[in-house]
């Protein structure tokens, strides 16, 4: 079942979801605080920050960037992280240097840039990526047709987190009501909108216009 529309809730029912995803966030930021690391990404990359004793040295440190692999770990230790990352890595592109001697950045580029990460590696506690919400000075620094497809995934995500309909959709619907206006003489009683194409039934003819089934 979907998610009812916010706008349908009663003031209640809004209260009781607001609460909920209230208590939601604050467990995700919990869990994210008690990793051994801190980490932020935009679309294009992720950037890691991992705390290790002072006076660490390149040396006394083994990391590991690898397409769909992670690790970092103090030799002869236990890892600090390790695992299959959450989505692919240009690993000619990412990088890790030692700061101060006392942490190390990992810059990892990912590969699907039109793609948030819900964690680092694989079984690590997830973040909700339907919240995240870019800075504008990241989105102008897109092209323009990636940043159009960056907005309207944002929109979707949203639309989809109320219980209401995509960018395509929405766009179809517009495209129904024009055309409804431009042939009154037609009956459109039985007109539905479809998710897929549904295939023809060779005994019984169906036309399929802009995503709209007529049976």
């Amino acid at each position: 079942m979907s998610e009812q529309p916010v706008d349908a809730l009663s003031p209640a029912e809004r209260a009781a979801k607001e609460a909920q995803d209230k208590l939601e966030k604050q467990k995700e930021e919990e869990e994210q605080a008690q990793l051994p690391y801190a980490w932020r990404q935009t679309l294009q990359d992720v950037d890691i920050t991992i705390p290790v004793p002072k006076g660490t040295r390149g040396r006394d440190l083994e990391v590991i960037l690898k397409k769909n692999h992670f690790k970092v770990s103090l030799k002869g230790k236990e890892p600090i992280v390790e695992g299959e990352l959450c989505q692919s890595i240009k690993v000619d592109d990412s990088t890790w240097t030692l700061e101060d001697q006392k942490e190390i950045l990992v810059h990892l580029e990912k590969i699907n840039q039109m793609q948030w990460w819900e964690n680092v590696v694989k079984g690590a506690p997830k973040i909700n990526t339907q919240r995240i919400q870019p800075e504008n000075s990241q989105l102008s620094e897109l092209d323009g047709e990636t940043r159009a497809m960056v907005e309207k995934m944002m929109f979707d995500q949203r639309q989809k987190s109320m219980g209401k309909p995509d960018s395509d959709t929405l766009k179809k619907e517009e495209m129904f009501a024009k055309f409804k206006q431009q042939h009154p003489e037609m009956d459109f009683s039985n007109a539905k909108f479809t998710n897929k194409k549904k295939k023809k039934k060779k005994k019984k003819k169906k036309s399929i216009w802009g995503g709209i089934l007529f049976t």
